[in-house]
């Protein structure tokens, strides 16, 4: 941790630093069973709802939300997998079970519910795990900012401010909570003071209305601090790169845990015309150990990555950095059309090294990526077999002279191109220096 005394030659992160930073903490794609199991259980809650019957009002709102893209900030997808993970076990509370599953009058019922028991202690141990890692975070991001904060009496009334600030954030999420409010109505109380809080930051680091004063009576303030917490919202600063690097998985688990939400809450609303089959609920037990499996490992690696990130860099490194990032080239790929690299090596055991990934938008995307060689006499082998990635790094050693295509697949698009951002090498094989002889007298 850096101190307030050596704030001077410091400028806060920048996109392309953490760009440089997050390619040493590659994230692994999460399971292919999240995206195969939400399909499936997003079919099965399809056939649930096809019926003369209307949904009811809470069905429909998150019938809404399943179909929509996951919201884009990461923070905000963590808040909206804790919501619906209380939703679940709210929904695996004995008490709200259907009526004639409670009565538990067969063997089935009584298998089901020893099943259900089990699911909802799988889901309180993950909310536990998202709970520490949010305040952990944020805990971390106080603490590192009160460091470039004067050490004297003033940082000390930032602290009682901060505490007073939250008890009555607390208070008033308790206050909605005892006058009946809904878990959906809490947590979006809890966001709104989620914003709430970056708006003061941002406030802060403008010297903005009320906080000019606050910023004339913290002298000594390094201005460093104040350019972060101004830019560090910004929809194009330094935390789009983080949405653009770790985005993606947390989407996919975003998508999950709703469509483990909506066919429960179906299957309760139809538990009395349509029972739940074996494979149904083998699915279900899948699912659950699928996601809560895949975001503790998510949270276990975000949580050091996150750990480790300076907020503040040297002003030489930052510009490093800056010259060293057109290494990386762009392509803009249409719907329907693949772009190809072509390497022509010459020598065994040469490396061929890639790193690349697909800018986010609002949308998830991926792209196809596959290896391919070709020999002198136009045969071709497939060096690495086609997938759908978000981004990949990746390298090999050539057995083979000849030509080594790298090909990035558009063509399962219909209408959305690819923003591809890659980097490829390929790099001879050392050559030992051969000792020289050294010559007898």
């Amino acid at each position: 941790m850096v101190s307030s005394s050596k704030g001077g030659g410091l400028v806060p992160i920048t996109r392309a630093f953490l760009s440089s930073y997050y390619d040493k903490h590659h994230f692994p794609p999460v399971s292919d069973d999240v995206s195969r199991i939400s399909q499936q259980l997003h079919n099965l809650s399809n056939n649930l709802r096809n019926t003369s019957l209307p949904l009811p009002q809470g069905e429909r709102l998150l019938l809404k939300e399943v179909e929509s893209q996951p919201p884009h900030k990461i923070d905000e997808n963590m808040w909206k997998n804790r919501e619906q993970i209380e939703e679940i076990i709210f929904l695996l509370e004995s008490s709200h079970w259907p009526i004639t599953l409670q009565k538990q009058s067969t063997p089935e019922d009584v298998e089901l519910a020893r099943l259900l028991r089990k699911l909802k202690a799988k889901f309180e141990g993950i909310l536990k795990i998202v709970e520490s890692f949010q305040s952990k975070s944020s805990e971390n991001v106080f603490n590192t900012v009160m460091t470039y904060m004067p050490q004297d009496f003033r940082g000390a009334l930032i602290r009682k401010q901060r505490e007073r600030s939250e008890r009555n954030k607390k208070a008033a999420v308790d206050a909605l909570v005892n006058s009946g409010g809904s878990i959906r109505e809490r947590y979006a109380l809890l966001w709104h003071q989620q914003m709430e809080r970056r708006r003061q930051l941002a406030q802060l680091g403008s010297a903005a209305g009320v906080y000019k004063t606050v910023v004339k009576y913290l002298v000594g303030v390094p201005q460093v601090l104040l350019d972060f917490v101004r830019q560090i919202n910004d929809d194009q600063g330094p935390m789009e790169e983080q949405r653009h690097r770790y985005g993606p998985p947390m989407y996919a688990l975003t998508k999950m845990v709703l469509n483990i939400r909506l066919f429960l809450s179906l299957s309760w609303w139809r538990y009395d015309d349509v029972k739940l089959q074996k494979q149904q609920i083998s699915l279900l037990e899948e699912a659950v150990d699928a996601y809560t499996s895949e975001l503790e490992r998510f949270l276990s690696f975000i949580a050091e990555v996150f750990a480790n990130s300076p907020f503040f860099v040297t002003a030489e490194e930052a510009g490093a950095i800056e010259a060293n990032k057109n290494d990386y080239r762009e392509e803009s790929i249409p719907a329907g059309t693949t772009y190809e690299v072509s390497l022509e090596v010459e020598s065994v055991n040469s490396y061929i090294a890639w790193d690349f990934s697909i800018a986010q938008g609002k949308i998830s995307m991926d792209i196809g990526f596959s290896i391919e060689y070709t020999n002198p006499m136009g045969q071709k082998t497939l060096i690495l077999p086609y997938r759908r990635y978000n981004s990949d790094q990746g390298n090999f050693c050539t057995v083979m002279a000849g030509n080594y295509k790298l090909i990035w697949d558009n063509s399962f698009s219909t209408f959305f191109r690819k923003a591809l951002r890659y980097k490829v090498d390929c790099i001879p094989p050392v050559v030992e220096p051969e000792e020289e002889e050294t010559e007898t007298i």
